[in-house]
């Protein structure tokens, strides 16, 4: 063994040192205090959250988000107070999750439980469409129409409102808590938690009949689950709106992660033009702009994101596409006396090749898209087709398993069944049963001696109805059970077995 000990030898013989402190160590070897090391701050694996308080942006972008957020929330709170007239005794609220009854209803669409394929084709077409506009335009969903975004830009306005633009929220921030700094405070959170409260109320609406629900909430009598879902909903909006905020996208959510994967060399983001910018340098009035960039480091485009990022970093997983970066670095631009758009959506390759008149080249058709494309108008016809062609009549057929079949003194055998009819009409119809497969069947249903059934509009009707006839051979044979509506003759029809004993 050399004399002279190798660093990474004697890393080793420091760290034997550290875990046992009476252990021998070679001379030049330096002893680690692991307590001394561990109370460092800046060892810690965890950083610090530090609070983003976005400046106030205006132009274009900004202004596009403002109406987003009104048209967006004003859809949200007002839909549940819309009417559509219906038949027989369906709500008439326009958009309904009927949980009791299990029904979906929009507007003119009604949804069974059966046809749960139709919202399953709605979730996969949603899903093909934020695919198809992430891969045209990066990630607008996330800029302008998430959820989250809107709710944090409405409690960061609110934040404002009280206490000032970002300065002077800074300084609130790092001043004692006095009188006025209390008032501030808690005028904010008051106004959040009654923007939560309306948050959670208002999805809860989407469940219950809206009218009837606010009646029962304003006299205590509504049921204890919608008080508990508006208070869970009021909780999460108030948390992730208003306190946590960036977090909840940069670490909470998994689209972030997902949509790297539907760039390429033509999606649209947000990009910070480095040949044009660099290299940066500060400005003032008269100073040539010979041998230096457009960007003056004015930090504009940080102090207004709501993510606490800088754009001019290059492509990050934080960065929401919101564009507020762009009218921040526009307005310094018109202000220096610079071509605006030094931060603009564009595409990599728009941003490397232009044509002959200088002009960004962005494909707008593209192997991946067409593919959206074509998925998309393909599902959207099938559920097309699917919606408009959906059975007014439907049957379905239980039989009974205990017991399986009971033999009568005439020495014939008896069946139980359930068939449930679901009526689609928007008018009661009446239907014959009558049965297929068994010689001589006697069909009867509970209470009276013939098998025909009422079904209200815009109905199911279950009903017991029993089969008898001749024992079948081995025990089992086919049978048919057929619905006649007695109003325009359509007929359905269900297999199902008739059980006899074992021969």
């Amino acid at each position: 063994m050399p004399n002279e000990l190798t660093g990474l030898e004697k890393l080793a013989q420091a760290a034997v040192a550290a875990v046992a402190p009476g252990a021998q160590v070679a001379p030049g070897v330096e002893r680690i205090d692991v307590d001394a090391v561990n109370r460092k701050e800046d060892r810690s694996f965890y950083k610090k959250r530090t609070r983003i308080h976005p400046r106030r942006a205006y132009g274009t972008f900004r202004r596009l988000k403002w109406v987003i957020m009104f048209v967006t929330l004003g859809i949200y709170y007002v839909t549940p107070w819309l009417r559509w007239d219906r038949p027989g005794p369906s709500p008439d609220q326009a958009v309904l999750l009927d949980l009791p009854n299990r029904k979906f209803y929009f507007f003119f669409v009604e949804i069974w439980p059966q046809e749960i394929y139709l919202l399953t084709g709605v979730l996969i077409l949603s899903a093909l469409g934020l695919f198809l506009f992430t891969s045209l335009f990066g990630r607008v969903w996330c800029g302008y129409s998430c959820p989250q975004t809107v709710w944090t830009d409405l409690f960061i306005a609110v934040e404002r409102f009280v206490e000032g633009d970002r300065n002077a929220r800074i300084k609130l921030d790092k001043s004692p808590w006095d009188a006025s700094k209390i008032t501030k405070k808690a005028v904010k959170h008051a106004i959040w938690v009654v923007i939560a409260v309306m948050t959670g109320g208002a999805w809860v609406f989407y469940f219950r009949d809206a009218p009837t629900l606010l009646t029962e909430l304003i006299t205590f009598t509504a049921p204890m689950a919608a008080v508990g879902f508006i208070a869970l909903f009021s909780f999460t909006t108030y948390a992730l709106g208003g306190l946590m905020r960036e977090q909840v996208c940069i670490y909470m959510c998994p689209w972030p992660r997902i949509q790297g994967a539907m760039f390429d060399e033509d999606t649209l983001v947000v990009t910070y033009r480095e040949q044009r910018g660099e290299p940066r340098a500060a400005h003032k009035a008269g100073d040539s702009w010979e041998g230096r960039g457009d960007c003056v480091r004015c930090r504009a485009c940080v102090a207004v994101c709501p993510m606490g990022i800088d754009i001019r970093d290059g492509a990050q997983l934080e960065c929401i596409h919101c564009a507020l970066c762009i009218d921040a670095c526009n307005e310094v631009m018109a202000k220096v006396g610079r071509p605006p758009n030094l931060i603009g959506y564009d595409t990599y390759n728009a941003n490397t090749k232009t044509d002959a008149a200088g002009h960004a080249r962005v494909r707008f058709f593209r192997p991946r898209v067409i593919v959206y494309y074509v998925l998309i108008a393909a599902l959207a016809g099938l559920m097309t087709w699917l919606l408009f062609n959906r059975e007014t009549l439907t049957l379905s057929v239980l039989r009974d398993r205990n017991p399986l079949y009971v033999t009568l003194s005439d020495g014939s055998v008896r069946n139980g069944y359930t068939l449930k009819i679901i009526n689609r009409a928007p008018e009661p119809r009446t239907f014959a049963i009558s049965t297929a497969g068994i010689a001589n069947a006697r069909v009867t249903m509970t209470g009276q001696d013939h098998a025909v059934v009422t079904v209200p509009a815009d109905d199911l009707a279950s009903v017991r109805v029993f089969v008898a006839g001749a024992a079948p051979q081995g025990g089992s044979h086919g049978l048919t059970f057929i619905v006649r509506d007695e109003t325009d003759g359509r007929i359905v029809s269900e297999d199902t077995k008739f059980r006899g004993p074992e021969q």
